[in-house]
This record gives C-alpha cells, sequence and structure tokens, in this order.
C-alpha cells in the first residue's frame, strides 16, 4: 500500500523529533511504498538537509513552518464573504470556552462540547475548502479582518470571561500564533496525484502535522493514523506555563489547540500512544477509547547486547558506581540527585556519581549545568589520600565520545546501578536502554516509568531525596537483587521496546485500518461517466497494473470541469463495456 507519512520538524531532516522512529519505521516496512511530506520548524532545520533515505521513499515534500509569504492574492467580494463568515465561526468556537478543548463533561456540558467541536470543525474545513479554492490564505489570516473577527468574538456574549479582557495587542499575538498554525491548509498538497493517491495517511504527531491529513480524509475519504509518543496538546500546556503571556492569550491559544486535537481524535481511525500515561492524556483531551492502540516506540537492542549479554561486561561494572544518563536540563532534577548522593556517601564512602549527558539545548541548558557543577563542589571536596596528593570529585560530569565513555553502551557499562531523578518525564528512553543493558535501576514515579520497568526496578517519589538514597543503598548493598532485577530488566526490554515489535505493530494496524476503510474511487469513460467495473483488483496489488486516472467518489469532479479520461487498455475495455 502508499502510505503518506506527515511530520512536523522531524523526518526526514538530519535533526528534529521522531526522527530515528520514523526512520525505523520506513526501512522496517520495505513491501510499503512511503510518500513523506514534511514541515520543518526552523531555516537551520532545512539548511542541515535530509537523511539518507531508503528506496521505499517515493517523493517527499516538504514546506515551512517558520516562514510564509503573503501570497500577494486580492479576494473577490465572494470569497471575502467566505473568509469572514468560516474565521469568525472559529474564532466564536475558540472564544467559547475550555468545552472546545474536548474535556470530560457531562450532561448539558457534554451537548454544548458537541456544539463547539461541530463548529470548530465546520470552520476549520470552510477555511480549506476557501484556500483551495483560491489557491491560499495566507495574506487572509494575516489581514485586518482577521483581527476584528476575533475581538468580535471576545465581546459576544458566552464569551471566556478571561478573552474578554484581551486587547489589541494580545488579539493580534493570537491572530498571528492561529495563522502560523493553519499554514498547512494553503499547501498545494492536496490533489488527486498528490495526497489523495495514498491509501493511508499517517501523522507522525498530533497538532499541526496531523492537519494536512485532516484535509486528505475531508477531500478525499483517505484515512488518518495518527501516533503520539509525546502528547501535543500537553506539550503545549507545559510550554504556555513557563512562557510569560497574557492570560488572554494563554486562554486562547490554549482553547485553539484543544479544538485542533479534539478534531484530530475524532477524524483518526485509530490512535497510537507511545505509553498508558499519553493514553491517560488523550482520553482526558477527548479520545475515544476504543480508537487507542498502546505501541511502545521501538529501540535498537543490538548496540547493547555486549554489555546486557556479555560476562566480560559485566565484569567491568564498578559496584560502587551510580550512572545517571540523559540531557541535563532543570526537569531531570539533578539538584536532588546530588543531595540523595550525599546521603548515600555519608552510609557508603566509597560510592561514586557519574552524570553523562550534554546541557539541553538555549542558554538555560548551560546555565542549569553550571549551577550543578558548582553544586556538587560544595558538597563534595575534592579527596585526596594526603596533605600533598591531589584528590578529585567523587561527582565527575562527561559526555559520550569521551576516552573514558566513547559510546553509550559504556556509559551504563561504567556502573552497577543507573539512577533516574525526573521531575517531568514522558517516555523514560535511559530507562529502557539501561534494561537493555541489563542494569538495575532506580527511578522516581513520573511519566511512564512504572510501565516501562514494571517490577524489575525500585520506583520513588519525585524531589525526595532521602527515598531516593534509601533505594540506591538497598541495591549497592545486594550485588545479587542487582543481578536479578536487572536480568529481569533485560527480558522485559527485548519482549516490549525493540523496533522489530514496534514494525509488526504498526504493519498489522495499516492492514486493519485499509481494511475496514478503504479508500473509494471511481473510474469514469471518454464521456465523464462512472465505468463499473473499471477498476480491477489487481489495482490494489503493488505494481502498475493499469495506466487508468482514478478519481475520488466523495466529490465526483466531472460535473465541475473537464473529465477525467480513463486509459484502461483496448481490450479491457471492450470487455468492460459489454459486460456494462
Amino acid at each position: 500500500m502508499r502510505i503518506g507519512l506527515l511530520t512536523e520538524g522531524g523526518y526526514p531532516y538530519v535533526s528534529g523529533d521522531a526522527r530515528l522512529w520514523c526512520d525505523r519505521l520506513v526501512r522496517g516496512l520495505g513491501q510499503h511504498e512511503f510518500d513523506i511530506y514534511a514541515l520543518s520548524r526552523t531555516e537551520r532545520q532545512e539548511d542541515e538537509g535530509w537523511i539518507r533515505l531508503p528506496p521505499q521513499v517515493g517523493r517527499v515534500l516538504t514546506a515551512p513552518l517558520w516562514t510564509a509569504q503573503s501570497d500577494g492574492l486580492v479576494y473577490g467580494r465572494r470569497a471575502r464573504r467566505r473568509f469572514a463568515e468560516a474565521y469568525g465561526e472559529l474564532a466564536a468556537a475558540v472564544c467559547a470556552g475550555p468545552e472546545a478543548v474536548g474535556a470530560e463533561v457531562s450532561g448539558e456540558g457534554a451537548a454544548s462540547a458537541g456544539v463547539v467541536a461541530d463548529r470548530f470543525a465546520s470552520a476549520l474545513y470552510g477555511l480549506a475548502e476557501l484556500a483551495r479554492d483560491e489557491a491560499g490564505l495566507v495574506g487572509a489570516l494575516r489581514s485586518e479582518g482577521a483581527v476584528r473577527a476575533l475581538e468580535r468574538a471576545c465581546r459576544a456574549p458566552g464569551a471566556l470571561r478571561t478573552a474578554r479582557t484581551a486587547r489589541v495587542p494580545d488579539l493580534l499575538t493570537v491572530a498571528a500564533h492561529i495563522e502560523r498554525a493553519l499554514r498547512p491548509l494553503s499547501l498545494d498538497w492536496y490533489t488527486d496525484d498528490g495526497l489523495g493517491s495514498v491509501d493511508l495517511c499517517h501523522a507522525a504527531s498530533g497538532g499541526t502535522a496531523a492537519l494536512p491529513g485532516l484535509l486528505t480524509r475531508h477531500f478525499f475519504g483517505v484515512p488518518l493514523l495518527v501516533t503520539e509518543y509525546g502528547v501535543q496538546l500537553r506539550a503545549h500546556y507545559l510550554a504556555a506555563a513557563t512562557v510569560e503571556e497574557a492570560p488572554a492569550v494563554r486562554a486562547l491559544l490554549a482553547a485553539f489547540h484543544g479544538g485542533l486535537t479534539a478534531e484530530v481524535y475524532r477524524a483518526a481511525a485509530l490512535i497510537t500512544p507511545g505509553n498508558a500515561h499519553a493514553r491517560r492524556w488523550q482520553e482526558r483531551c477527548g479520545a475515544d477509547r476504543a480508537k487507542l492502540r498502546t505501541v511502545y516506540p521501538g529501540m535498537e537492542a543490538e548496540r547493547f547486547a555486549d554489555v546486557g549479554e556479555g560476562v566480560e561486561g559485566s565484569r567491568c561494572a564498578d559496584p560502587d558506581t551510580l550512572v545517571w544518563v540523559g540531557r541535563i536540563e532543570p526537569a531531570k532534577d539533578l539538584i536532588s540527585l546530588l543531595h540523595s548522593f550525599a546521603e548515600i556517601r555519608k552510609e557508603e564512602p566509597k560510592t561514586r556519581l557519574r552524570i553523562v549527558g550534554a546541557p539541553a539545548d538555549g542558554p538555560d541548558g548551560a546555565t542549569y549545568l553550571a549551577h550543578c557543577k558548582a553544586l556538587a563542589a560544595q558538597l563534595f571536596p575534592d579527596e585526596a589520600e594526603g596533605v600533598h596528593a591531589v584528590g578529585d570529585n567523587p561527582v565527575s560530569f562527561e559526555e559520550i565520545g569521551g576516552p573514558e565513555i566513547p559510546s553509550l553502551a559504556e556509559a551504563y557499562a561504567s556502573g552497577a546501578l543507573v539512577v533516574l531523578s525526573s521531575v517531568v518525564e514522558g517516555f523514560p528512553i535511559s530507562l529502557v536502554e539501561a534494561m537493555f543493558c541489563g542494569r538495575a535501576t532506580v527511578s522516581t514515579d513520573v511519566g511512564a516509568v512504572v510501565e516501562v520497568i514494571g517490577g524489575t526496578g525500585l520506583v520513588v517519589p519525585p524531589r525526595n531525596p532521602r527515598a531516593l538514597a534509601e533505594a540506591c543503598l538497598a541495591l549497592l548493598r545486594d550485588p545479587e537483587r542487582r543481578e536479578r532485577l536487572g536480568a529481569a530488566a533485560r527480558a522485559r526490554a527485548l519482549e516490549l521496546f525493540t523496533v522489530e515489535q514496534n514494525i509488526t505493530a504498526f504493519h498489522g494496524i495499516y492492514l486493519e485500518i485499509v481494511s475496514h476503510s478503504p479508500v473509494s474511487r471511481v473510474l469514469v469513460d471518454d464521456e465523464g461517466e462512472p465505468l463499473p467495473f473499471g477498476l480491477p483488483a489487481e489495482a490494489h496489488v503493488p505494481g502498475r497494473w493499469t495506466e487508468s486516472r482514478l478519481m475520488t467518489a466523495g466529490r465526483p469532479r466531472w460535473a465541475e470541469g473537464a473529465p477525467v479520461r480513463a486509459t484502461v487498455p483496448a481490450p479491457v475495455a471492450v470487455s468492460v463495456g459489454e459486460g456494462a
């Protein structure tokens, strides 16, 4: 079958989200053909280029989200009226209240939520149809009319109380954000030989990445599959909490993204969260439980095999060393880990802590790393055997690729126990890597940690250094228990978190979706009339058995313009005509 893979800020670019997962999926499903439709986030990402693509990728179409020049279109009176009506409905749905987010409500609230959701969807598809008919929507979304429509919606009876406080700068900010989010509406991807020709759209994330899939389903009836290893709406909420915006801006943008998320979940044939934590978020944001299928992200187990299976790798581990691996940022709460290690050192003076990782991008990551290093120097003065000797700190900050830790597998092999101290976590990749290496773990109870480790590690509350220290001491003092937990962790990881299980799961999901919601297309003859039995069953077999031009049954176009001609070989055309 032919898959339209929809991405935002990731595959096929060298850097970005879900890049490795997408590449493994495409390479693993070599029996299918993939078309990549990618939205880039930054100019730097585009300049870095693409990774090397496998042969099953038929074509790649890209579009920038970070910039959009005005299309220069001047709408006529009728088009301006259509835009005003559709955008006004969208603004009214956004300003209507939290029901648009798809929250769980009951009674009259449920009916109200349904009305708001329908209003949002109707307005969204109205704008999409206008963009398709007029070849663009960028200028209209940036127009003064859009800002005025937002202002009227904020001042209307029944609008959010917070929205009523919006000032002109706030409205301009919201309008600019909505324009950026809706840029995929103006793309030229929605044609019979574009996204309309695929059998299935697979969005690698929710939100804006899934928007082309929504439109393809609306225009052509192509089913949509949405995969979220990190729930986009949750990410928006967390990001909004760290940005200094006016309350009206935060409320309106939350309602907009909530409405978009609810429509994506409603339209999707299936939704595949990466863990139960993401699944609960999706249900809370309006996803139908019957559509949810948990598919754990696949990871390469082979590069950790030498450490996980080899006796030599196990003997290299220092029984007195704790290892932390990850990206250094405040959410990882290394401050609590350092205080916890101070408690451990009081009981076991020989213990060492290796912090392996690079700071997160931006100045905040570097600042946090410097703060952690200063705290480590304060808590643990350099040790020396004598007054004339040079000592070192029991806490070391290292990066992969150095002389002592040339690879990620060797980072986990360097210690007997792997620690995770996060206060916010989605799917804990470092824990899975430690499990592949056969290492026992001590983790904080956040995100999908408990779901990932099962009963193969110890879990403590977050921001509790004393509890973290006691759990680490319990395993440091019991080598047999460490070994037993490590072996169980590796067995669990090999069963649930490999690339092979991920690819097998999606192969089955693809077949299930297409078998239940096939794309219905109609072949027409030279007169522009539907041709019964004109599409043979062999057309669904990989390869090109016919040269027929196809069109979508749900939106007959022969009444609107020139007919779509069928180019069926002569003998077949004669037999079909006689049979008809």
